[in-house]
Formats: C-alpha cells, structure tokens, sequence
C-alpha cells in the first residue's frame, strides 16, 4: 500500500508561535522542527503497522526543508524544497492508496485556530470551493479528488478537522491541541499527540483497506473563489490562466479539470505574494 503525506507546523501539538515556525528563527524554530520530526515520524510508524509499503513525504510547509532527513523514520522518501509546481500537494498521483494531511492547521476565515492562514496571510482573506469557506485541506483535496486517492489522515486542532471532514469522510483525525485564540491553544503533551497519531494513522490504512475512507467527492463543475486583502492583489491574479475578477477584491476559477483548478491557484499564490510584498 502506498501512502502519500503532506506535512505543515502549525497544527503541532506545542507549536503556537510564529517563531516556532519560521527559519532562522534559533531555537524556537529547532524545537517547531523537533516537534514536527516527531509527529511525522509517528505517522510513518502508525501507516507501516497498517501496511504501508511505500511513503513519500511532502514538505509543505514554508521554506518546505523543516527535517532532518537523516532522522526520518521507516525509509520513507522526502520532497523538500521551495517552487514546486503544484506546491503543498507535489508528488501526489493515481498510483497512492491513501493521502495524509500532517500539522495542518485552521483557515484564516474561520473560527479561531493557533495560527491560522489560508496559504498566505499577507494575501488570502478567504477561500470557498463550491460556495462553503475552506482552508489549505480544503484547497488541497482538489488535487486528491483528481488523482481519486482519498484523505484518510489528518491531524491538527479541533477546526482544521471540522474544515476538512467534508472532503475526508471516513477518514480517521488526531486533534493535537485545542486553540483558545489565533496565538494560544491547550496542547497535548508531545508524547501523547505522537502515541494518537502513530494510532490514527494504523487504523486509517486499515479503514482504506476495508474501503470505508470515501474519496472528497468535489462537486463538478468546480467553482474556487478568493478574496483578497486588497484590490490590486486580485488584479494581479488574474494575470494566471482562468482567473476571472469577481469583484473589487475577489476573483474565481472555474471548470471541471479539478488539477486545472489548483493549478492556476498555485500561479495565483506565488504571483500575488510580490503584491503582499513577499
């Protein structure tokens, strides 16, 4: 059985700070790393105990080079780098069995959650697939709908779970931590946040393996709308193939090739991160 993991930070359990989560920022960051290492690696451990054969792992997460791949646990294959074409999903294709969504977190439109965003804070404002506000699992299951491999993991706080229920029914989640605010949350201890994700991610792979966990199941013809912080980001977004301006400070993408989508969503994102002045 092959499964596919994309890993962020900031749904890890003890992570709540943005140091923690951004290079160069010394020993606050090396301890975000260490966390993450250790979730990911229960992830491993849990998914080869459920039959894994076969692990690639996606770094998604900023600079997306946050592990020691030398501390990688169970051989598992590692895509680390920044400017891969299709992002926080690179790697994913029709020949895995199983995705997982490691350290994710809340959207920025939603209800509070420790560090919430929608990809970039200083761009993003919102995001809607179909009508309903998402988040990056949200996003993100457009390419896992694509390849028909179904979410069958994911752990962060209570809200990320709650955003990414639709587009993972069946699947199992682990929540790390409660958020009290966007900078504070009620964490598990990293011991017992790794002992439910080794856990989660065994009976995952034995849900797939029953054909219980049911692919996201996005509704064509797809419609993904954005809103933007301001106007001349939106207009700088259309500049990608097949975003049309909604209004002032939003635009959509639209169409029936799910992959397509994301990936105009992708040119969107590192485009308008000049405009954000980033």
């Amino acid at each position: 059985m092959k499964v596919w993991m994309s890993l962020d930070m900031e749904g890890v359990a003890g992570v709540v700070d943005w140091e923690q989560c951004r290079p160069g920022s010394g020993a606050a960051y090396a301890l975000g790393c260490e966390l993450l290492q250790d979730e990911v690696n229960a992830a491993i451990e849990g998914a080869i105990a459920g039959g894994a054969t076969e692990i690639v792992l996606n770094d998604s997460h900023s600079r997306m080079a946050n592990l020691d791949p030398r501390k990688i646990a169970g051989g598992a294959q590692y895509l680390s780098g920044r400017h891969k074409p299709r992002y926080m999903m690179q790697g994913l294709d029709e020949s895995f069995d199983a995705a997982f969504f490691v350290g994710y977190h809340g959207s920025i439109s939603g209800r509070p959650s420790t560090m919430s965003h929608t990809y970039n804070p200083e761009v993003f404002s919102g995001a809607k697939i179909n009508g309903t506000y998402v988040g990056e699992s949200g996003i993100n299951a457009l390419v896992a709908d694509h390849y028909r491999v179904p979410i069958a993991f994911v752990s962060g706080d209570s809200v990320t779970w709650e955003e990414t229920e639709p587009f993972a029914a069946g699947g199992v989640n682990v929540v790390t931590k409660t958020s009290i605010t966007r900078a504070s949350a009620l964490n598990l201890h990293p011991t017992e946040s790794c002992r439910l994700i080794r856990e989660g991610a065994e009976l995952a792979l034995t849900r797939v393996a029953g054909g219980s966990v049911a692919l996201p199941n996005i509704a064509r013809p797809a419609v993904l709308d954005l809103e933007f912080q301001t106007a001349d980001m939106a207009e700088v977004a259309t500049w990608a193939r097949d975003v049309e301006r909604t209004d002032e400070r939003g635009v959509r993408i639209e169409g029936d090739d799910l992959l397509s989508i994301f990936t105009s969503f992708v040119a969107v994102n590192y485009i308008t991160r000049q405009a954000g002045g980033r």
